[in-house]
């Protein structure tokens, strides 16, 4: 029994949600999203909740049932509040600037590093040591902040590198005389 799944989904005032059969829109004051859910499972709309309910009792249906309102409830939050990542770079001389449409990251490589932003994501530099990522789809937001970490991921000696705010990195011991 999925735990996840029993609860619906709470729609906030704004929020305009559409189900045709598998397909659900979700528009909201930061845009619209459109997902097609997996056919084990039906979604239904009652006053300002949205239930998910698996069509029979397999193990599919129930492993869809959990990931389908977790994607519901992705898609309403997105479109209400957005999401964000935080990363921040350590090392001497690591910086990051952001001009125009494209990220320019100086990672003690010999050339400078140029990400090109999409459209439906927002990046900004409040320091050159502190790089926000937000946007209202939960899933982009997240692989394209994965994408800039692995640019430079923080190593355990000195800690150098790009990491989440919120990650801890391990630190190794240096060699001994």
């Amino acid at each position: 029994m999925s735990r996840i799944g029993k609860h619906p989904v709470a729609v906030p005032d704004g929020v305009e949600v559409a189900i045709v059969g598998q397909s659900v829109t979700v528009k909201g004051k930061l845009g619209e999203l459109s997902h097609t859910l997996a056919d084990e499972v039906e979604v239904s709309r009652e006053d300002n909740l949205i239930w998910v309910k698996p069509r029979d009792d397999g193990r599919r249906a129930r492993a869809m049932w959990g990931l389908s309102r977790s994607l519901v409830n992705n898609m309403v939050n997105g479109v209400s509040q957005g999401f964000t990542r935080n990363l921040e770079i350590n090392g001497v001389g690591y910086r990051a600037a952001v001009d125009g449409d494209v990220l320019n990251l100086q990672l003690g490589y010999s050339h400078d590093i140029k990400v090109a932003i999409p459209g439906d994501i927002t990046i900004t530099c409040e320091r050159p040591t502190a790089i926000t990522v937000s946007g209202m789809d939960r899933q982009r937001v997240g692989q394209i902040a994965a994408d800039i970490r692995s640019l430079r991921k923080p190593e355990p000696y000195k800690g150098k590198g790009i990491k989440y705010v919120d990650e801890y990195i391990f630190r190794k011991e240096g060699k001994k005389k």
